[in-house]
C-alpha cells in the first residue's frame, strides 16, 4: 500500500509534528540544566526556554492528532476529503505561524498567557486554520451514514472545544478579567484545563482508532464502555479544570465533581486499553508490534498517573503539592507516558500499514532500544520530580537556598534522566521521520520495493 494524494497532508503533518517534539524536548533538557545551574546559556535563552519548550510540545500533540486525522479519513475509512486544499493551506498556516512564534520568542517578545506567550496577533491565523480544519472534518465525516464509532465523536468533539478553549483563554485582553487578578486566574487555570481536555479527546480518539484497526474490529469503538469514556471526556473537559484551582476561590461542589470525573475517566480509559490488549492473538501484535508496544507503554503509564493524580488531588494534599515537582510529574507523565506514546502508536501504525516489511524491519531493533531508553529514562525522571516535589513540601518553612539545597540531588537525576530520555526519544523519531518520507514520496517506494504483479 502507499499514501495517495489525499492523505499526503496528514504525513506532512506527522513530520513537521516529529521535528517540533525533537526540538521540544531538547529546550526542555537545557531548562532542566539552567534549573540547577543558572548561568548555563544565560545570555541566550533563560526566559525563552519554557515557552520555546511547552509550544513545541503542544504542537507536537496537535500536530500527530491532526496528521492522523487527515491520514486516516480518506485512506482507511474511505471518507474523501472535502476539501484537499483546505488542508494543504492548514499545514502551510500552521508551518508559518509556527516560524513567526518560534521568531518571537527567540527575540523576546511576548505578550501572551501561559501555552500562548507570543503576541495575542499570531493567534488569529491559528484560529482561522482551525476553522478550516473543523469546516473540513465535519464536511467529511457527515457522508459516512451509518451511526458513527466513538473516535469519529472524540475528534469531532476535540475540535469543537479548541475553539471554545482557545478563544476562552484570550478573555485576558478584555479590560474586565484583566484588572480583577483573582478572575483572570481563574478563567486562565479554567481554559488551559479544559484545552488539554480538548487535545485529550483527539489523542484518546487516535488511542481507540487504532484499537480498532490493529485488533481488526469495530466492537472497542461502539461499545458502551467507549462512549461511557467519551462522556466521562466530555465532563471532564468541561469541568475537570476545577480541581486545579484549590487556592481560588470556586464552590466545594465543582472541585469535588472535577475530582471524581477526572480519576474516573483515567480509569476508563485503561481498563479499554486492558481489554483490548487482552483480545488480540499473537499474530496481530506481532504484525503491529512497535505501534502495539506504544500503546502498551501508555497503558502502563495511565495507572502510574492515576495512582499519582488521586493522590495530588486530595485538597489536604493539593495545598502542599501545587505548584511543586510533583505536579510537573503529573504534567511529564500525562504529556510523555500517555499521550505522546499514543501518537508514536499512531505513526508506527501508519508506517506499518504504508510500507513493505522489507522497508522498517533492519531498524526495528533501534527504535526498540529507543523506546526502552526513553520509559526507563521517563521513570527515574517521574520519580525524582516527585521525591523533589516532596522535599520541597516538607522543607517549605525553611528558606528559600536552604530547600533547593536539600532537593538538588534530585533535581541533578531529573536533568541527567531528562538527556537519557530525550536521546531515546530522538531515536525513535529519527526513524519514524526517515520511514515516513518513504512513505510520503511514492515513486521512491516504488522503485525501491516494487509492488508484486
Amino acid at each position: 500500500m502507499m499514501a495517495n494524494g489525499q492523505s499526503l497532508a496528514g504525513l506532512r503533518f506527522m513530520r513537521l509534528g516529529i521535528l517540533a517534539l525533537a526540538a521540544g524536548m531538547l529546550f526542555g533538557v537545557i531548562g532542566g540544566f539552567q534549573f540547577l545551574f543558572p548561568e548555563f546559556l544565560r545570555e541566550l535563552l533563560f526566559t525563552k526556554t519554557r515557552p520555546l519548550h511547552v509550544s513545541m510540545v503542544i504542537s507536537w500533540i496537535f500536530l500527530i492528532s491532526i496528521g492522523g486525522i487527515y491520514f486516516y479519513l480518506p485512506r482507511q475509512c474511505n471518507l474523501k476529503l472535502y476539501s484537499e486544499r483546505a488542508a494543504v493551506w492548514h499545514f502551510w498556516v500552521f508551518l508559518v505561524t509556527g516560524i513567526a512564534i518560534l521568531a518571537c520568542y527567540l527575540s523576546g517578545k511576548f505578550g501572551g498567557r501561559e501555552y500562548f506567550e507570543f503576541p495575542p496577533v499570531l493567534s488569529i491565523p491559528i484560529f482561522l486554520s482551525w476553522m478550516m480544519f473543523g469546516i473540513n472534518y465535519f464536511k467529511t465525516t457527515l457522508k459516512h451514514r451509518e451511526p458513527w464509532p466513538v473516535y469519529y465523536w472524540m475528534w469531532g468533539t476535540g475540535i469543537v472545544f479548541f475553539f471554545i478553549t482557545f478563544a476562552e483563554a484570550h478573555l485576558w485582553l478584555i479590560p474586565y478579567f484583566r484588572e480583577s487578578m483573582v478572575r483572570e486566574i481563574i478563567v486562565q487555570w479554567k481554559s488551559y484545563g479544559s484545552l488539554t481536555g480538548s487535545w485529550n479527546m483527539l489523542v484518546y480518539g487516535t488511542a481507540l482508532y487504532l484499537t480498532t484497526r490493529i485488533g481488526g474490529s469495530d466492537k472497542a469503538a461502539r461499545s458502551k464502555l467507549a462512549f461511557g469514556l467519551y462522556f466521562l471526556g466530555l465532563f471532564n473537559l468541561m469541568f475537570g479544570w476545577a480541581h486545579h484551582t484549590y487556592i481560588v476561590p470556586s464552590e466545594t461542589w465543582i472541585r469535588t465533581f472535577a475530582y471524581a470525573v477526572s480519576m474516573t475517566e483515567l480509569l476508563i480509559f485503561g481498563k479499554i486499553i486492558w481489554d483490548w490488549r487482552s483480545s488480540l492473538d499473537e499474530w496481530q501484535k506481532n504484525r503491529h508490534c512497535i505501534a502495539y508496544r506504544f500503546l502498551f507503554a501508555a497503558e502502563i503509564w495511565v495507572f502510574v498517573n492515576l495512582a499519582l493524580a488521586l493522590v495530588i488531588s486530595v485538597p489536604a494534599l493539593n495545598l502542599l503539592t501545587h505548584g511543586t515537582h510533583i505536579t510537573v510529574a503529573h504534567a511529564m507523565g500525562s504529556t510523555i507516558g500517555i499521550n505522546t506514546m499514543i501518537l508514536l502508536a499512531s505513526i508506527f501504525y501508519v508506517i506499518r500499514e504504508e510500507l513493505p516489511h522489507e522497508a522498517h524491519a533492519g531498524c526495528s531493533r533501534q527504535i526498540k532500544i529507543g523506546f526502552w531508553t526513553a520509559n526507563v529514562s521517563l521513570a527515574v525522571f517521574f520519580v525524582a520530580l516527585i521525591l523533589a516535589g516532596i522535599g520541597k513540601g516538607i522543607f517549605s518553612g525553611v528558606p528559600f537556598q536552604e530547600m533547593m539545597l536539600m532537593i538538588r540531588p534530585f533535581l541533578l537525576i531529573f536533568a541527567v534522566s531528562g538527556v537519557t530520555l530525550m536521546i531515546g526519544i530522538w531515536i525513535v523519531l529519527w526513524h519514524a521521520f526517515r520511514l515516513l518520507g518513504i512513505v510520503q514520496a511514492p515513486a521512491a517506494l516504488s522503485s525501491a520495493y516494487p509492488e508484486p504483479a
